[in-house]
């Protein structure tokens, strides 16, 4: 047997040893059948709503905890017979939906003894403080605040422990991410207030408003866990989005999301520079290093073109070593200085890169394109032939020696 399974099965022994020499034994009458029904019943619907994070090859649920009012409303052995009801509930759950991991029927084990405790620790604590705070004004609110604060430490540590047993957490700062992980004040503040809103009520005997308060739990953190699904569902979908419009290599929009601003921009009217550029001789880059060095150069080039840009220009890497880029509301006079000052690089670019164990540098230059003309629907220049207007302009410019700007203006 493995040391985290002995871990997990000597908690599991300490909480029945603690919960049946506590001396606070169960009487199954009908305020604890009811109350033990109500917990059950509320905390496995509210189970699908937990929040699930991986830690090496361990998952962790973080759900909502009832424990510290059902652990002081029924000592020790009432909270061990709660949590294997309730436990072995989720492992049949986790069961029947096939979402459980290969070593769930034994880390319900472990679940059981770890609430168990906590369980415990809250009836304990609550015996031994209630007295003090009995008579400060809100004493009640805090000591349920300090109690729910100590036990969700402590669970925390022991959830540390065993992936540190299982080599899960090999240091301290993925040990203090777990165990400070969500824990806010304002997690122990809304977990402490309900709990002791529900023990008050369970003592009282008020099932109706035991149930309303349940009913509005659950109502508060569905609406709260729907939103948050949104949010997720948008992220996704933004970050496919963005996948799917950049280049993965230098960050800048690629082909696909050139195409769709040429449509975007050719229905509106607005004076616009269409320059294409293109790295100088880059094969003989590839041939005389490698094409890890080659990207270098690509990524170099790219970060100097955004570096002469503004922000209402728009970045294209629309092939191998070629940008496109849309310079926007500015005059031709404009266009053809922003191009002149990436140009006005003394010997030409410089960019680092290893090779062969040594850094090394090199050197390169580039040819520009640029059309400037006015988009209109109505005109026959589209954007798609001011692109290759401006392609046609950097072939001229490529025949002319290269490093240099050609251009035209359309009147």
């Amino acid at each position: 047997m493995s040391k985290e399974r002995i871990f997990d099965f000597s908690l599991f022994a300490a909480a029945v040893a603690i919960a049946f020499a506590s001396g606070t034994g169960i009487t199954f009458d009908h305020i604890y059948i009811t109350a033990l029904l109500l917990y059950w019943a509320f905390s496995s619907f509210y189970f699908h709503l937990r929040i699930v994070s991986r830690s090496g090859n361990s998952t962790i649920d973080y759900a909502i905890s009832y424990s510290s009012s059902f652990g002081i409303f029924a000592g020790p052995l009432g909270t061990l017979a709660f949590e294997c009801i309730y436990r072995f509930t989720v492992y049949f759950y986790k069961k029947k939906t096939k979402t459980a991991d290969p070593g769930e029927f034994l880390d319900t084990f472990y679940n059981i003894g770890s609430a168990t405790l906590a369980g415990s620790m809250c009836y304990y604590l609550y015996r031994f403080l209630y007295p003090y705070v009995e008579g400060i004004p809100f004493g009640y609110w805090l000591l349920f605040l300090f109690i729910v604060w100590i036990t969700s430490m402590v669970t925390s540590t022991l959830l540390v422990l065993v992936f540190i047993i299982s080599g899960d957490v090999k240091n301290w700062n993925e040990a203090k991410h777990l165990l400070f992980k969500s824990r806010t004040l304002l997690d122990f503040s809304k977990i402490a207030l309900t709990n002791a809103l529900l023990l008050r009520l369970v003592q009282a005997e008020q099932w109706e408003m035991t149930v309303a308060l349940f009913l509005l739990n659950y109502i508060v953190s569905i609406s709260f866990y729907s939103k948050s699904q949104s949010a997720q569902d948008k992220f996704e979908r933004d970050k496919f989005e963005q996948m799917a419009y950049r280049d993965f290599l230098t960050g800048t929009y690629n082909r696909a999301h050139m195409d769709l601003m040429m449509k975007e921009l050719g229905q509106g009217t607005e004076w616009i520079g269409i320059v294409v550029a293109d790295i100088d001789r880059f094969k003989k880059i590839n041939d005389n290093y490698n094409h890890a060095v080659g990207d270098k150069v690509i990524i170099h080039f790219a970060d100097t073109l955004r570096a002469h840009l503004q922000e209402e220009d728009i970045l294209f890497r629309s092939g191998g070593e070629e940008f496109t880029m849309f310079l926007r509301n500015k005059t031709f006079e404009q266009c053809y200085a922003a191009i002149g000052a990436i140009l006005n690089n003394g010997d030409g670019y410089k960019a680092s890169a290893d090779f062969e164990d040594q850094e090394i540098q090199v050197h390169y230059s580039a040819s520009f394109g640029l059309y400037y003309f006015r988009t209109d629907p109505r005109q026959k220049t589209s954007m798609e032939k001011g692109y290759v207007s401006a392609d046609q302009l950097l072939l001229e410019s490529k025949k002319l020696g290269r490093n240099r700007l050609s251009s035209k203006q359309e009147l």
